[in-house]
């Protein structure tokens, strides 16, 4: 199969590409990630995660690559989340999303380096925050978990366990939504593996795929 450059350096997004069985290497592309002013939460990884997909140099690619690049973030109340940078910050936001409803936006954008398009995705997903207290928010900042992810937590954490509950797309909110890497892939005829359901209540995933356009190299 063509090779599948996978652009990011999120230990969870390979986890998820391999469990589905898809052999890929790994790069780690150069972005600034902040918003721009009044920037919405589509627009914003949308447009990262095509800045992603274009900012590997044609040096590190042959003429069967795809590039596939994601961007995920936390949206409450219409406001991007992003990742905290000081125990202070994270201490806000777990607080800020205690026992409130918010949502994971995930853009993900396939590059065919051979014919220059680059296909972009978006998936989100609603998430229910359980009513954590104040003393397993320190615990868990404690444990240095914070410090790499959107809105400061992880759906997965085993101890912390922060989610009551999801509407759609779980491994969106982990970081990659594996039902949208698959129909982008199965659709430029790639044989993918099927994904597990991804959606714990069988609720569909709100996924937009939008409009492929042509980058020529």
């Amino acid at each position: 199969m063509p090779l599948l450059l996978l652009a990011s350096s999120s230990a969870r997004r390979r986890a998820l590409i391999a469990s589905i069985g898809l052999p890929f290497e790994v790069a780690r592309p150069d972005v600034d990630e902040s918003p721009l002013p009044a920037e919405l939460p589509d627009a914003y990884v949308l447009r990262l995660c095509h800045a992603k997909a274009m900012a590997l140099p044609p040096e590190r690619l042959m003429p069967s690559t795809y590039v596939l690049t994601a961007d995920t973030t936390v949206v409450l109340d219409g406001v991007i989340i992003g990742k905290p940078e000081t125990p202070e910050e994270a201490r806000r936001m777990l607080r800020a999303l205690r026992a409130r409803a918010h949502q994971v936006y995930t853009g993900v954008a396939l590059r065919d380096f051979a014919t220059g398009e680059v296909q972009t995705s978006l998936t989100v997903t609603n998430v229910y925050m359980r009513n954590y207290s104040d003393e397993e928010i320190e615990t868990y900042i404690a444990r240095g978990e914070p410090f790499d992810k959107a809105g400061g937590y992880a759906v997965q954490d085993s101890r912390f366990k922060p989610v009551e509950r999801i509407e759609g797309c779980l491994s969106n909110v982990i970081g990659l939504p594996l039902c949208a890497v698959s129909a982008m892939l199965r659709a430029k005829g790639v044989s993918v593996p099927q994904p597990p359901d991804c959606s714990p209540h069988n609720l569909p995933c709100t996924i937009d795929v939008r409009v492929a356009d042509a980058q020529r190299n």
